[in-house]
């Protein structure tokens, strides 16, 4: 009988061997460090796409005024939210940069990246309650009361 290791050997041995294998990966390891960048370059993006809506809100708001429902709550909601997204972006700068192969930083990356969740959790929890603070009347209430304010 062979020894575990021999065919762990052969297996991979033999996976190299076979042209136009999918399990092929050539002599190169996945760079775990050009992974983690791409990773935080897209939830970059989408965080780029959340604060240009939250902008547009509070630019909304603002422009409403202070008669408006909420306003308040509103204005604070959206500034917390905006503010959050500005941190959880230099932190997603500073995880980038950092290098996920040197063993040594690999706790430091790990808090990071458990911070940049924890803030962006928040951060969906707070838009959640600026979606439902800041609903607009639609339809046909919205009609009638443009039609008939008072």
């Amino acid at each position: 009988m062979e020894s575990p290791v021999s065919l762990i050997e052969l297996r991979s041995t033999e996976n190299k061997e076979k042209p136009g294998n999918p399990n092929t990966r050539g002599s190169q390891p996945i760079n775990l460090n050009h992974y983690a960048t791409k990773k935080s370059v897209a939830e970059s993006m989408l965080d780029v796409a959340l604060f240009m809506s939250n902008a547009m809100r509070l630019k909304a708001v603002l422009e409403q005024g202070p008669s408006v429902h909420y306003y308040t709550t509103l204005v604070t909601l959206i500034s917390i939210s905006l503010l959050l997204q500005v941190v959880i972006g230099i932190l997603l700068v500073v995880i980038a940069r950092l290098n996920l192969n040197e063993v040594e930083k690999q706790w430091q990356l790990n808090q990071l990246n458990n911070a940049a969740t924890t803030l962006v959790f928040i951060t969906v929890i707070i838009n959640v309650f600026i979606t439902a603070f800041g609903a607009q009347k639609t339809g046909i209430l919205a009609a009638k009361t443009s039609r008939n304010p008072f």
